[in-house]
């Protein structure tokens, strides 16, 4: 079988670009070719965006009360609102669901002597804080910043987020699909070329891919004027990744 070989490398090469390349021998782990052939192995990464249609953030309330009792109380009675206004907001009841819920004790401040140290003391509870979050899916965009406003204005103290994405990101992930394979075969043929040979076949693929998020900001009100402008929000676009490890075989 015929092997490359360059000073720099005796059986293998890589370049530092977005797609990397090595010619290797055969190895009885992969898919046999003809002894007269050349094994190369090409990875390649290629890109989609899109402008995103969904958003998930979460939002609560958190709450204290002199007992344990007080405290899920008052929460549970401040998030009802929270929860409603949601609703009010045109947030379907499928895209609302309970993430996080929490009872704390809340202890007493450490107590300073004349001197500046700190009295040796038991921790003492004072009371207690309840909190409650729910994630939530907002799919119209462009009322983002009011739900935002809306749900301040309804007692919400605790909002997180957003992270964008796509209801459906299957025709975006194709399209990254496609790019990479025209990469990699592109490249191939480079290689093909310049060490004198063909693209006879591809022996294998293999795909991995991922997501990358926008990185938003959000500014949240602590009281919302009348009138006044809604929190703004940017929803930027998120990029799918496809990266494909094609294996060809060259031959003269």
């Amino acid at each position: 079988m015929k092997s490359l070989r360059f000073a720099f490398a005796p059986l293998a090469f890589a370049l530092s670009l977005p797609s990397t390349a090595a010619i290797a021998q055969n190895d009885s782990q992969l898919t046999a070719i003809a002894p007269t052939s050349t094994l190369l192995a090409i990875t390649a990464e290629a890109r989609s965006a899109r402008k995103p249609d969904l958003a998930v953030f979460s939002a609560g309330v958190a709450s204290q009360g002199k007992t344990a009792a007080a405290a899920l109380a008052a929460n549970s009675a401040d998030m009802n609102r929270v929860i409603a206004a949601l609703k009010a907001a045109g947030i379907a009841d499928r895209d609302i669901q309970t993430s996080n819920l929490n009872l704390n004790p809340v202890y007493a401040q450490p107590v300073i002597d004349p001197n500046g140290q700190m009295e040796n003391q038991e921790p003492r509870i004072i009371g207690y804080q309840a909190s409650n979050q729910v994630s939530v899916r907002q799919r119209n965009l462009t009322q983002f910043g009011r739900v935002l406003d809306t749900l301040v204005s309804a007692g919400a103290n605790q909002i997180n987020g957003p992270s964008f994405d796509l209801e459906n990101s299957n025709a975006a992930m194709d399209e990254a699909r496609t790019a990479a394979m025209a990469k990699a075969r592109q490249r191939a043929e480079l290689y093909a070329r310049a060490a004198g040979l063909k693209v006879k076949r591809i022996v294998a693929i293999s795909e991995a891919g991922g997501f990358i998020p926008p990185m938003p900001a959000i500014y949240a009100k602590a009281e919302i004027a009348p009138g006044s402008a809604p929190t703004p929000i940017s929803a930027g676009e998120v990029a799918l990744t496809a990266t494909v490890s094609v294996q060809f075989e060259l031959a003269p």
